[in-house]
């Protein structure tokens, strides 16, 4: 199912905040391999033995992701004109708000003094939920550009 009439997908290639995700998710992505591997390191207790590093990681992946968010705000609000939640981006974002809920719980967890243990789980709670949610991205990219293509060849954009 399309989600971009033929006039939004104009709006999509046009708008300055496409260009600012298709460079900011790579780099999440980074930050994302990054701290799963100094997690999983940590967790394992090979090379990383400092709970230092795992709360710097999820640090970083937290701070992108907000920035992802917020930008994809701007997106939707351009694109869709609804800040977030519109229709057409409705699991997407709601699937960006679980993984926002775990990262975020992190922190949350480690200010009411949680173990280390707990903390540690919760980090790959939040790396797996993002995982779950790019996909879901990645899936709807791709049915998109075959959609796109399409309405190219029917001369519709």
């Amino acid at each position: 199912m399309p989600r971009y009439t033929p006039e939004q997908l104009v709006k999509r290639n046009a708008s300055v905040w496409t260009d600012i995700q298709i460079i900011l998710a790579p780099i999440q992505f980074l930050f994302f391999i990054a701290g799963l591997t100094i997690t999983a390191l940590y967790a394992n207790s090979l090379f990383i033995t400092s709970f230092y590093w795992v709360s710097l990681a999820i640090l970083f992946k937290t701070l992108f992701f907000a920035l992802l968010f917020i930008t994809g705000m701007f997106f939707e609000k351009e694109v869709f004109d609804q800040w977030v939640y519109s229709k057409e981006f409705l699991w997407e974002d709601i699937g960006s708000t679980i993984a926002a809920f775990f990262h975020l719980l992190y922190f949350f967890l480690a200010y009411l003094g949680y173990s280390r243990d707990v903390l540690v789980l919760d980090a790959f709670l939040a790396y797996f939920t993002y995982v779950v949610n790019a996909l879901q991205y990645l899936v709807r990219i791709i049915l998109e550009k075959l959609n796109e293509r399409n309405l190219r060849m029917d001369g519709r954009i």
